[in-house]
């Protein structure tokens, strides 16, 4: 049998029983794939709710996206998924499509991110949706909006990075447009996604009804792009890749040493004299060239090149030691597993782990209703048998 809370709802601002998730109670339908909703449903699933991950009978398009493979299941899959129960619902069939209405119908939130007008014609649209459950939070995940103009086209991170003019500010100035080393638009999508899907569940207590929740990659990325978008917004001026350094701020970027690579962040002219102290660069902080952070960021290339000269005689960790002990603002450039093993020796406690699979832990901390991992990514259809005999018997 299913746990007594599916079916239930959460409303009012009872606090939660102790040992219970925040969201303990919120039942999720997710009708959605790829990345941007799945990585928001399981911060949902890491807060307590019942997600529900509704997949075709192919599964979702990340459970064959490999190498790397953990046991012959994508890493892909696993890294987005935890915490959640899996049934496939195959919508082109009429017998499927009135279990999925009935989901729809007893979810407190649903979740799709189809192309536009695609659970419309299934009859799962939000107007459709809304008129069974009044009290339906309903978050639909798109590329481009659902207006004619951007709704044809196909909703991949890539293609939103290019788009959002992203590209266009990563890499070298002399390079090629680059992408960033990770999906990074589907995933402040699915943050910025998760924050509206809150905020409705938030106003649902003090109204008694749900609402349409509408994000998409090119918002997400014009929003995300900040100082850059606002100075051309504000200043008419058109940022362009500058490598690793910072459009204004400068010293900020990375810098060679004899072993590697480090990141000094210098933010204000304070940092910079000290800087020049300890690095024995001279009074550079007294020349009009580079005493004030305007002119530093206009002189930026000679500055980088006195700076990387000094450090060239140093090996990345005597030159973090110099610059962590004068308190300037450093750190190293990183690998994957020295990024995991300093997170684990500052105390951060960066990894789950759940049935032999390992997680990244969510990026927040509830002293009171933690996030935690229960159970690890579904196998397909995993709780399908369970949750189709829920949907057909009467609702509590």
């Amino acid at each position: 049998m299913l746990e007594p809370v599916w079916g239930q709802r959460v409303t009012g601002a009872g606090k939660p029983n102790q040992g219970a998730g925040a969201l303990d109670g919120v039942v999720v339908a997710d009708f959605s794939r790829i990345l941007a909703g799945p990585y928001m449903t399981m911060l949902l699933a890491d807060l307590g709710a019942t997600v529900i991950k509704v997949e075709s009978p192919a599964g979702d398009d990340t459970r064959q996206w490999g190498p790397p493979w953990d046991d012959g299941i994508s890493t892909y899959y696993k890294s987005i998924n935890r915490n959640k129960k899996s049934v496939v619902l195959d919508l082109r069939r009429e017998d499927d499509r009135l279990l999925a209405r009935e989901l729809a119908r007893r979810a407190d939130v649903m979740v799709e991110n189809l192309r536009p007008g695609t659970m419309a014609r299934y009859g799962l649209g939000y107007d459709d949706v809304a008129h069974d459950n009044r009290e339906v939070v309903y978050c639909s995940i798109s590329g481009f909006g659902g207006q004619p103009g951007g709704a044809h086209l196909p909703g991949y991170d890539l293609l939103g990075q290019a788009i959002s003019g992203l590209m266009s500010v990563t890499g070298e100035p002399d390079g090629r447009p680059l992408k960033v080393g990770v999906a990074v638009v589907d995933v402040l999508c699915g943050l910025h996604a998760c924050a509206g899907v809150l905020a409705a569940l938030h106003a649902r207590n003090a109204t008694g009804s749900g609402q349409l929740v509408e994000v998409d990659l090119l918002s997400s990325a014009l929003s995300a792009l900040v100082n850059q978008a606002s100075g051309y917004l504000l200043a008419g001026a058109t940022p362009r890749a500058a490598g690793n350094a910072h459009p204004s701020v400068a010293p900020y970027e990375t810098f060679a040493v004899a072993d590697g690579s480090i990141a000094v962040a210098v933010g204000s002219d304070r940092q910079f004299s000290v800087l020049c102290s300890v690095l024995d660069l001279g009074p550079l902080d007294q020349d009009p060239a580079y005493a004030t952070n305007a002119a530093r960021v206009a002189n930026r290339p000679a500055l980088a090149g006195k700076i990387e000269k000094r450090l060239a005689t140093l090996d990345r960790r005597e030159a973090l030691a110099l610059l962590e002990a004068a308190g300037v603002p450093s750190g190293p450039v990183n690998t994957m597993d020295e990024a995991f093993a300093f997170a684990e020796s500052i105390g951060l406690e960066p990894v789950w782990t759940s049935g032999g699979d390992d997680y990244v832990r969510a990026p927040f901390r509830l002293s009171g209703t933690p996030p935690e991992v229960r159970t690890p990514a579904p196998d397909l259809d995993s709780s399908g048998e369970q949750i189709r005999e829920w949907l057909r018997s009467p609702q509590p």
